[in-house]
């Protein structure tokens, strides 16, 4: 019996854990009007309507660049530009694509390169709704420095509000919800490990420097 209510409370805590999951991707749009930052990014799926999203923040001096993360290898710089619509001048000098990333894990890999690469500090993220809670755990967990900041774009084919009407939406909600569940696991166990000690000084002062001024 213990088992079975042990297994019952488990299920109840899953099912609350949905619900707060879905009523949160539901509350996420439409988004707020972001800060400016050093860059903006998007990664790219099923819709259209985040690339285009991304672009509007770019042209409104939203940063100072933007990245298309995770486009299709056989994708020309031609074709991007069809689908973003944003204005050919601004698309030309300060709109990167990105080829490398296969999926999200590959998008939060490919944006830190890319931050760090140009210095950047602070990014504006735009995504699916459904998608912006897992995406912002796997882009901290690569990029724990930068400031970032979450611009979700609501998903045509998902009604957040009704998600459990229909069986495709509803099994897109439940599937997002386990991999968000999976990340958040992940991060907890690498967490527990051993902290990074700070370095040890002598017991006479801290360490001498040379004569040019860097440690020797």
């Amino acid at each position: 019996m213990k088992s079975i209510a042990a297994f019952l409370i488990v299920v109840m805590i899953w099912v609350l854990g949905l619900l707060a999951f879905t009523s949160r991707v539901e509350r996420s749009t439409p988004a707020a009007d972001p800060p400016v930052a050093d860059g903006v990014v998007v990664l790219t799926g099923a819709s259209n309507l985040r690339l285009e999203a991304a672009t509007k923040l770019l042209e409104a001096g939203k940063g100072k660049r933007l990245l298309i993360s995770g486009v299709n290898r056989e994708a020309t710089r031609a074709d991007v530009l069809d689908v973003t619509k944003a204005v050919k001048p601004i698309y030309d000098c300060c709109v990167d694509l990105g080829f490398a990333a296969a999926d999200t894990v590959g998008n939060a890999r490919e944006t830190a390169e890319w931050a760090k690469a140009r210095g950047y500090k602070s990014l504006i993220v735009v995504t699916a709704d459904y998608h912006m809670p897992r995406s912002m755990l796997e882009l901290r967990a690569t990029m724990p420095d930068v400031e970032l900041s979450a611009y979700p774009v609501a998903t045509e084919s998902l009604n957040a509000r009704r998600w459990w009407k229909r069986s495709h939406t509803a099994r897109r909600m439940i599937v997002e919800y386990c991999k968000y569940l999976a990340i958040l696991g992940r991060e907890a166990f690498l967490n527990l490990g051993p902290k990074d000690k700070p370095a040890e000084t002598s017991e006479t002062g801290p360490a001498e420097t040379s004569a040019t001024g860097k440690d020797s």
